[in-house]
Formats: structure tokens, C-alpha cells, sequence
């Protein structure tokens, strides 16, 4: 059961220990079905059941972290592996909220290996930092031969709707992709109140939203029907790699222009039109 500094985020919970939590998965293609093999956890983290709205070859799991938000100290570890063949759909319930730091830093990495020509598309809901948060993020993907990987993430500071914002705290951030053993995608970054503000940075924005395909280069065409019919999104294909970006300040509209995204890129890379998943409407 979880804890009172836990349950009510704006306790102090300094003298409370934090908590490490772990899950990893592993899918196999068994005939023509994505079978989740492995599910290992530790700490507040599970997984629901296997879910196949697509049919057997996609298989969707929703990652779950019941206490519902991530307080100073905290570590969440999560690592999948997709064996030859397979294809996985992973989100999220809902929005993940990364509470204030009092005084520790919190940390996520995530990990993913996608074995020749498996397919995985990383698609959790927003993520919200509160004031005061801060955190390191790691995200490293590992693709074998002709394994297409979709991966996107909503970034809010603060709560609009609260009229909060994030005037204290640091983000840090890293994303590595490596297809078949070569580096194809490095990013890193910090982010804070300045940051946030700067022309160089999120120029004001609240909300930043990016989706990375890495796969088969995206046409022309689609690129400029996705400028035309979202304005504003950034678009650019570097290699194998297509990125698409968008800054606002509320976050319905950057989840409305990433599925805009995915729904264009998701039929050229995997061969199949987009399916929004249920609990996205909940």
C-alpha cells in the first residue's frame, strides 16, 4: 500500500524513502502472434494484461504506475525487449506527474531492444512536471535490421490549469537510437525557469511535444500535408529518422497534433492505418 508521502504529494515527504520500482517485458512471435513471455516487476510498476485490438500480431500493453505521480527520490526503470518478428503497442492510463524535488532528484530510464524486424511504437500519455520537480529522464532504444520504431512524448511545466508554472526545478533529458548498431538519433538537454522562457529554448511555451519514426524516410507528400493540415509543427526527415515537434501552452492541442503525426506516419512504416486505443478516450 502506498505511503502517506506518497498519497498526498504535497506532504513532505523528505524523511520517507524513496521508492525504486523496476518492470521488464519481453514479447516473442509465436506463428502469427506477439506473445508477452516475460513480465518481471519490482516496486510500484506493472503492466495490464495482453491486449489485441488489431489482432494477434500487434499486441498492446498498457504500462501502469498505480501511486500516479513520482515524488523526489523515486526511480522507475522500465525495459523491454521484442523478439524477431514481433510488434508491440506500449502506452499509458493516463498522465504521468513528476512531483517536487524536496531536496532529491527523481529518475527514470527507459530502455527498449527491438530484434530484426520487430516493430515498436512507444506512445505514453503527457507527462506533467510540477514546480519545483526535478528529474533526469533516460530513453534508450536499441533496433535491429529493418525494425521501425515510432516513439513520442508530451512535456507540460507546470499546470496550466491550475495557473501553475514551472518557475523552479530542471528537467534533464536523454534520448539515444541505435538501428543495427549505429548511432542514428542523440539528443540531450536541460531545461528550466530560463530555459523554458529563452528564444533558444521553449520560447514561453508550457508544452512540448516530439514524435520520432525511424524507419523507411517519410514522402514529401506527407510532410507537407501534415505542415498544411497542422500548423505549426516543426517537420524534418534526417535519414532514417523523421521528427516532428510542437511547442503551445495546452496540452489537448499538442496530443491533437501528434496523433495528427502518427496517424500519417504509422501506414508507411508499418503497414497499417492507426489504431487509437481505448483507453486514450478515457
Amino acid at each position: 500500500m502506498p505511503d502517506c508521502a506518497h498519497t498526498d504529494p504535497q506532504s513532505d515527504p523528505v524523511m520517507a524513502a524513496p521508492w525504486r520500482a523496476s518492470l521488464r517485458l519481453a514479447f516473442a512471435l509465436d506463428g502469427e502472434t506477439t506473445r508477452l513471455t516475460r513480465r518481471d516487476h519490482r516496486g510500484p510498476l506493472r503492466v495490464q494484461k495482453a491486449l489485441y485490438p488489431e489482432g494477434a500480431r500487434n499486441c498492446h500493453v498498457i504500462l501502469v504506475h498505480p501511486p500516479g505521480g513520482v515524488v523526489g527520490g523515486d526511480s522507475l526503470e522500465i525495459d523491454m525487449a521484442l523478439g524477431a518478428g514481433s510488434q508491440v503497442f506500449a502506452t499509458t492510463p493516463g498522465a504521468a506527474k513528476w512531483y517536487r524535488a524536496n531536496g532529491r532528484v527523481s529518475k527514470q530510464e527507459v530502455r527498449l531492444r527491438v530484434d530484426d524486424g520487430a516493430a515498436l511504437e512507444w506512445m505514453p500519455q503527457e507527462t506533467i512536471f510540477y514546480d519545483d520537480a526535478s528529474v533526469e529522464l533516460g530513453h534508450e532504444v536499441e533496433l535491429g535490421l529493418d525494425s521501425p520504431y515510432i516513439g513520442s512524448e508530451i512535456l507540460c511545466f507546470g499546470r496550466a490549469a491550475m495557473g501553475e508554472r514551472f518557475l523552479r526545478g530542471q528537467v534533464v533529458q536523454r534520448t539515444r537510437i541505435r538501428q543495427a548498431g549505429r548511432l542514428v538519433w542523440h539528443e540531450q538537454g536541460r531545461l528550466d525557469a530560463a530555459g523554458i522562457a529563452s528564444p533558444l529554448g521553449l520560447n514561453g511555451a508550457s508544452v512540448c511535444a516530439t514524435l520520432l519514426a525511424v524507419g523507411k524516410p517519410l514522402p514529401p507528400t506527407t510532410a507537407a500535408r501534415l505542415r498544411a493540415d497542422v500548423p505549426g509543427l516543426a517537420l524534418s526527415q534526417v535519414k532514417s529518422v523523421f521528427v516532428a515537434r510542437h511547442l503551445g501552452m495546452d496540452a489537448e492541442a499538442a496530443r491533437a497534433a501528434m496523433l495528427r503525426v502518427w496517424q500519417a506516419v504509422r501506414p508507411h512504416l508499418l503497414g497499417r492505418e492507426a489504431c487509437v486505443p481505448r483507453i486514450w478516450r478515457t
